[in-house]
């Protein structure tokens, strides 16, 4: 739960830079808090926040350290969320830039996590304490739902922080999710929804021997390329307004025979899946399974495997809300964003189930890279987008 402390900062947390700095310096490589956490608990509750750090345990699973922050009372409640976790940096020798250093050359901020999602997330905290300081009447309520399990299984974070809170009695209207969504500059895209993710383990039964007899065996890999092929026959879909055609990938092909002259027993493929609103996981199952057994008829022994998701394809429907985040990032920077559904899967999927979200933040090109870099001009446009936001957002809600 909490573990406020008493802390002067070194830096005003208004400056979306520093604070990112300071962010990147706790090296919260998932499960790790490594006082990132701590360090926006510090910053939070020196603005009036009432920080909270609950702990979620799962077994097989490390426990993972989360926070919810909130001032006001009142409704509407605005919730920016994030995560403090990142990627491993891997060959730290590779960088050149210590990835924990947050060092700054040339306007540029260098970092694990500077991209994904620190800068991000500092930015945002940076506009609304700015915001608050300006409008400590403001109407209304602002709440931080902060995990550190989104760069890992996704367990003891997000999906169960909602639940902690639904249990307390807690009530979000509206979400801005701060990941790196921008290609290429700070005005090319805003998310409103993400595509499902499902992934398919298929194997082919056959019967080793000698490729010399090959009467005695039967060969796997052609019933394997059989059913690939009828997987793939057609297109799944043609896509919808807003999502593209789903689209099916095999990751892995595999039969593990390092002889030349033996015909393997067996023929293993993993595919993943990721889909758009025209179908959910079982929806999307039976389609692949009607077409494996089209595909198999009496002569191909298989078995499939769906591995279990809660990436559900979503969408959140263009209206008020999504139109005001536009209307900010074009202010700000002088074009209007696309309404995106593509990329990866995010924590958005959790939080749609409580209140509309839309995702925004800094330019997303050297995630999880060597190297992860953000423009100092980004921080501080992001910072500028979010405080225009938050006084629209609450600005209607008094004239209403």
């Amino acid at each position: 739960m909490s573990q406020s402390t008493t802390h002067t900062l070194a830096f005003d947390a208004t400056d979306p830079i520093a604070l990112t700095q300071a962010l990147i310096r706790c090296p919260s490589v998932t499960p790790a808090e490594a006082g990132a956490l701590a360090l926006l608990e510090i910053v939070l509750a020196a603005e009036g926040f009432s920080v909270q750090r609950p702990v979620f345990s799962e077994p097989g699973m490390p426990d993972i350290e989360n926070l919810y922050a909130r001032i006001g009372n009142e409704a509407p409640v605005l919730v920016i969320a994030g995560h403090s976790d990142v990627v491993p940096p891997g060959d730290v020798t590779s960088w050149t830039h210590e990835p924990f250093a947050a060092e700054i050359v040339d306007g540029t901020l260098y970092g694990r996590g500077a991209c994904d999602m620190k800068g991000g997330l500092a930015s945002m905290v940076a506009a609304v304490i700015r915001y608050r300081r300006d409008n400590p009447q403001a109407p209304g309520s602002i709440a931080f739902l902060v995990t550190g399990d989104e760069e890992g299984p996704a367990v003891n974070g997000t999906v169960k922080l909602l639940e902690w809170t639904k249990a307390r009695g807690e009530r979000f209207d509206h979400c801005l999710l701060g990941e790196p969504t921008n290609p290429a500059t700070m005005s090319d895209m805003l998310k409103i929804g993400r595509r499902g993710s499902l992934t398919g383990k298929l194997t082919v039964h056959g019967i080793q021997g000698h490729v010399g007899y090959p009467h005695l065996a039967q060969n796997p890999i052609r019933g394997m390329v059989r059913l690939l092929a009828g997987l793939d026959a057609t297109p799944l879909d043609a896509g919808t307004e807003h999502f593209d055609p789903s689209n099916l990938e095999v990751t892995t092909l595999d039969v593990g025979n390092p002889a030349t002259n033996v015909i393997p027993a067996l023929a293993r493929a993993v595919f993943n899946i990721r889909f758009n609103d025209l179908w959910t996981p079982e929806t999307l199952a039976g389609e692949i399974e009607r077409r494996l057994r089209e595909a198999a008829g009496n002569t191909v022994r298989y078995e499939i495997v769906f591995e279990p998701t809660n990436a559900v394809a979503f969408l959140t429907q263009p209206g008020p809300f999504v139109t005001m985040v536009a209307d900010a990032v074009e202010a700000e920077t002088g074009k209007r964003p696309a309404l995106s559904t593509t990329g990866g899967t995010s924590d958005a999927r959790f939080i749609k189930n409580y209140c509309p979200v839309v995702e925004y933040g800094v330019v997303g090109q050297t995630m999880h890279q060597i190297d992860e870099r953000v423009s100092l001009a980004d921080l501080r446009a992001l910072e500028r987008i979010t405080h225009r936001l938050l006084s629209a957002y609450f600005a209607a809600a008094s004239a209403a």
